[in-house]
C-alpha cells in the first residue's frame, strides 16, 4: 500500500478527541484517523449527501 503524507490542521477539541480515542484504542493518531476514514468509506453511498 502506498502512503501519502500531508499536513492536517484540526481544531483543538478535535485534536484532543483524536488523542483520547487513539490512546483508548491503542493506536497511533494516524492509525485512528485512517480507521475513522475507512469506517466512513465502507458506509458507501447509503447516506444522503449535503
Amino acid at each position: 500500500m502506498k502512503t501519502t503524507q500531508f499536513k492536517l490542521i484540526l481544531p483543538a477539541d478535535v485534536k484532543a478527541w483524536l488523542e483520547t480515542e487513539a490512546k483508548k484504542n491503542l493506536r497511533s493518531q494516524s492509525a485512528q484517523i485512517v480507521t475513522c476514514l475507512r469506517t466512513e468509506m465502507t458506509k458507501g453511498t447509503d447516506s444522503p449527501r449535503a
